[in-house]
């Protein structure tokens, strides 16, 4: 199959959406923060070196988010990035192995009950719309009735995912799980 790429813009105006017709990654999801951290994805590596002003490299199903730090040309950015992943899709591995697990929110959900019944409602009402803007969240915690979230990809730097975002997931949350539960932005996890 030879590999097409479609770019979409984000909610975030420092996020493009590079969709492909092949995965990029397999089973989960990948955040890259600098280039020092993609020694086992060259094509994330490749995508650092364009410019200095890249700050997020996500992978996640058939697509790789791009996120930089506002002071890039977009224009002449998106023509790199999509140059260089379209160079270096075909030999890119979509089950890439990393070299620390980086989902550890995950396997926190896994044995808590709350935090299941917490990932099962966003998966239902959340997840889909952030995904489809090129991102995601991560539970980190859930303590005396406060969960603590990460976002990722797109969303890790949008200005309406810290206010607005937060706040709807907050809502649902209030109304399907825990009427007192409070949701607030972990710095990382």
């Amino acid at each position: 199959m030879n590999p097409q790429l479609m770019i979409q813009s984000t909610p975030n105006p420092n996020a493009l959406k590079f969709v492909l017709n092949v995965p990029v990654k397999t089973s989960g999801n990948w955040t890259y923060k600098s280039a020092q951290e993609c020694a086992d994805n060259s094509l994330a590596a490749a995508v650092f070196a364009l410019d200095s002003h890249v700050r997020e490299v996500y992978f996640f199903d058939n697509y790789i988010t791009v996120t930089q730090d506002g002071d890039s040309d977009w224009d002449a950015l998106e023509e790199k990035i999509r140059a260089t992943i379209m160079a270096k899709i075909a030999a890119h591995d979509p089950d890439f192995r990393t070299s620390e697990p980086q989902e550890k929110p995950q396997a926190a959900a896994a044995q808590s009950p709350e935090m299941a019944q917490i990932n099962t409602i966003l998966d239902q009402t959340v997840r889909p719309a952030l995904q489809m803007d090129g991102g995601d969240i991560q539970l980190v915690e859930y303590k005396n009735n406060t969960l603590r979230v990460f976002y990722q990809g797109a969303c890790g730097s949008c200005p309406s995912s810290t206010m607005g975002t937060l706040k709807a997931i907050e809502n649902i949350l209030k109304d399907q799980f825990n009427p007192d539960v409070v949701v607030e932005l972990a710095d990382a996890f």
